[in-house]
């Protein structure tokens, strides 16, 4: 698998999500299997470039290769300026947004609001291919199957952007209109990959071994990406790679190796934002990790009450000490939800 020139170990790829795949997450789905991991958007608005959130998220101290930046806007210069903007600052992949289906990106016509109007897609596209191409710096797309059931155009859209000279190709299974309500389907993510020569990569609703599997058959796409699974899991990967590998299921972690992966992505998110903001960011990944897990709603709502660093990592620590003491191994979500009902009776 190649974006590209730039070789990938895998075709296993962590979603751009807003708020959620900043650095230190985009490390750990690596460490843990992820073959790609894009960062969360970063504007186009040279004004916005100086401030705190965008300087995080140009942030790329430490990161493994390839470093994959999404930008978003409206205007083909601006785009083109961003990526040059954000190459400098050590990106190697360049990915256009136009999947985001939320109001206040589709509000001023960026993100997927981009697809009703595809002169203007096509002109982002070119500028930023063009932007890119004096660095050797390859350029991604990633998109919906359209603006709304009525007018899905993802393949025309994509025909367009190969020709002007898009390295791959995203597809999310569901329109703008859906925001993420109702399923993904994949038949359109199927017709992109038979227009086109480059690689083209099947997102939406990817959440276990299995459905990575049939997504794969389905699409015969070159990869997968996965999103909002991943949240809380971040070893889906491994698990994916080995069932593709294996049609086998790899077993669930032990809780205390899931413990230090949690604790090391800790140590760099508060690393990034610092202490106070830092504490407040963490809360949500913190909870996503235990939302599934016994007794995880509980110490979610005192965990949501410490205000240290020191006191939600020596929490979080001390809490899957003693979840260990009754599963050695992480318990599924079928296994959490029995043992909740056996304390309730």
């Amino acid at each position: 698998m190649h974006i590209g020139s730039i070789p990938l170990p895998n075709r296993l790829f962590a979603a751009p999500m807003a708020g959620v795949t900043d650095r230190p997450f985009r490390q750990l789905c690596k460490r843990l299997g992820a073959g790609y991991a894009v960062s969360e958007m970063v504007t186009s608005r040279k004004d916005l470039w100086a401030s705190l959130k965008t300087s995080r998220r140009a942030n790329h101290d430490g990161e493994v290769a390839p470093i994959a930046v999404q930008i978003a806007g409206t205007d083909a210069a601006m785009m083109a300026e961003a990526a040059a903007y954000n190459i400098e600052r050590g990106a190697q992949i360049i990915d256009i947004n136009m999947g985001c289906p939320a109001k206040k990106v589709c509000n001023k016509w960026a993100g997927s609001a981009l697809m009703q109007d595809e002169p203007l897609a096509l002109e982002i596209i070119e500028a930023v291919v063009a932007a890119c191409a004096s660095h050797n710096v390859p350029v991604t797309l990633k998109m919906r199957t359209g603006w709304c059931e009525a007018e899905r155009n993802a393949v025309r859209i994509a025909r367009a952007a190969e020709q002007a000279g898009v390295a791959m190709v995203t597809v999310h299974g569901r329109t703008r209109e859906q925001g993420y309500k109702g399923a993904a389907e994949y038949d359109t993510v199927a017709a992109v990959k038979a227009a086109l020569r480059i690689p083209v990569v099947a997102n939406g609703d990817i959440d276990s071994p299995e459905k990575a599997r049939d997504v794969l058959a389905a699409t015969g796409a070159d990869a997968i990406m996965i999103g909002r699974a991943a949240q809380g899991r971040p070893w889906i990967f491994r698990e994916i790679a080995h069932f593709l590998a294996t049609g086998e299921h790899l077993p669930p972690p032990s809780v205390l190796q899931a413990k230090r992966w949690l604790l090391e992505h800790l140590d760099e998110h508060y690393g990034l934002y610092g202490e106070y903001t830092g504490v407040r960011t963490a809360r949500k990944h913190i909870g996503w990790a235990v939302r599934a897990l016994p007794g995880g709603a509980d110490f979610r709502d005192a965990m949501n009450r410490l205000e240290t660093c020191e006191d939600q990592t020596r929490a979080l620590s001390n809490w899957f000490d003693a979840l260990a003491d009754r599963h050695p191994l992480l318990p599924t979500v079928v296994a959490a939800n029995e043992e909740l009902l056996e304390q309730q009776a």
